[in-house]
């Protein structure tokens, strides 16, 4: 049970042999575990979400900004509240074939997360990551996406290593509303 919780546990029937723990249920993780939404080949008109999101609204897409060449947007199952995304409009997998005006921007963005992200949620430090590849983590390879991870003392707390669940205490659009509102112009 989790802290100044004093009711006790349910007996779970019908689903495994009842063990007295609380259960905190994601479904919404399956998406993502399953593979919905990755693309199926390497082309962008293959079901590419990061292509498909810039035809969306600000707020159905979770885009926080749009540049020329890049945006940003939240990433749809984060590690932290306010882990968003910098992202080339153009379908390019490895950041070596990136254009120049492609690279600045997203350096650009990167550095204006930071600071609307610092301006709207406090955090003390920050983890940010190009993940090259499936064997390197990246969840979408065929297109290249840069993370912005905000951080907080004691952010990783027991509930991910023991739990295997990450606890978030702000819904999406409410991160978005908050990062979107504190991004330099």
């Amino acid at each position: 049970m989790l802290a100044g919780m004093t009711r006790e546990p349910e007996q779970q029937t019908g689903a495994g042999e009842p063990d007295g723990y609380q259960r905190l249920w994601t479904p919404h993780r399956m998406a993502y575990i399953q593979g919905e939404g990755k693309p199926t080949g390497p082309g962008a008109g293959d079901g590419c979400p990061f292509c498909a999101i810039p035809g969306l609204g600000d707020e159905e897409g979770l885009v926080v900004a749009r540049g020329e060449h890049v945006y940003a947007v939240l990433n749809l199952y984060p590690y932290n509240s306010g882990h968003l995304l910098t992202v080339p409009y153009r379908h390019v997998a490895d950041y070596t074939d990136l254009t120049g005006p492609e690279t600045a921007e997203l350096a650009e963005f990167t550095k204006r997360a930071m600071r609307a992200i610092r301006a709207s949620a406090g955090p003390q430090g920050f983890n940010i990551g190009l993940n090259q590849g499936d064997v390197a983590g990246a969840g979408i390879a065929a297109h290249l996406h840069q993370h912005v991870v905000p951080r907080w003392g004691g952010d990783a707390n027991f509930m991910p290593v023991v739990g295997q669940t990450k606890v978030l205490p702000q819904l999406l659009a409410d991160s978005r509303a908050a990062i979107a509102a504190a991004w330099p112009a």
